[in-house]
């Protein structure tokens, strides 16, 4: 299969072999996927989170044995530290598929998520300045972590199984931070995960060192509608009060990603009708 429009190369975009699959008749329901108390929360509106700053063990994630299964692979990568989670439920829109999604919506959502650039300018909540703040001022994929080249948003045709690529995205808290994303896809989800490059920093405090962070975003398809976990994994620099500040501010951040996912679903769908 030829690569999407920003014309990746393969080494900075292919982690496998791409293949075709066929989508299951009936995914797992929510109560299912996130236990019957949470399910009834996640339908009343609400957003689930949770923070744990030493020895964590997540609490949020979705039992979805392809979901549970990188998780832990990335648990097992970066070892203990900072674990700040959300889990909350996507409507799908009426003119959605049922029971589960169609091949072409779940490429629709997939590309969606691969729009780095489409990031840029989202808001946040600030606890430390009690206000919205923007998170990335600048987020644009990168041929390389070398050259630093821009290029398009990528898009398929059909769903890889696994692909990764490199973004530079300018955050107005940890600053100026080149990032992989690796991208992992299934019948009825498809997770990505960041891992930084550089050490992310704090004026002058580095807060994050290079390679300590890993931030999962995993869509699994619900039925009527989309259950999205987000979470960050961070061995934070020894400071006192830092790791708090921090499992804060990941935790405020995830519900802007949350947000951005919501809108670019809304808009997935949207180009899909008739």
């Amino acid at each position: 299969m030829k690569p999407g429009a920003a014309g990746l190369p393969q080494r900075a975009c292919l982690a496998a072999a791409l293949f075709l699959v066929s989508v299951p008749a009936f995914p797992l329901s929510l109560e299912e996927l996130a236990g019957e108390e949470a399910a009834a929360e996640l339908r009343g509106g609400k957003t689930l989170s949770h923070v744990q700053l030493k020895d964590p063990s997540p609490a949020l994630a979705p039992r979805h044995g392809s979901v549970q299964a990188l998780l832990e692979g990335t648990l097992a990568e970066l070892g203990t530290g900072i674990m700040a989670e959300s889990l909350a439920l996507y409507e799908k829109p009426p003119s959605a598929a049922r029971p589960a999604w169609t091949e072409a919506e779940r490429t629709a959502l997939f590309n969606s998520a691969l729009a780095i650039s489409s990031l840029a300018g989202i808001q946040y909540y600030s606890a430390s300045r009690g206000a919205m703040r923007t998170f990335y001022e600048y987020s644009r994929v990168i041929d390389s972590p070398d050259t630093k080249r821009e290029l398009a948003d990528p898009r398929y045709p059909e769903l890889p199984a696994a692909l990764s690529l490199y973004a530079r995205q300018r955050d107005l808290t940890f600053g100026d931070n080149i990032y992989e994303y690796r991208y992992h896809a299934g019948p009825d989800f498809f997770v990505f995960v960041q891992r930084n490059l550089t050490a992310l920093k704090i004026g002058i405090i580095s807060a994050v060192g290079k390679d300590k962070l890993r931030s999962l975003v995993a869509v699994v398809d619900a039925g009527d509608g989309l259950l999205v976990y987000a979470v960050s994994l961070a061995k934070a620099a020894a400071l006192p009060g830092l790791g708090t500040r921090i499992g804060s501010s990941f935790t405020n951040r995830a519900q802007a990603i949350l947000g951005w996912f919501s809108a670019q679903a809304d808009g997935a769908f949207a180009g899909l009708e008739p």
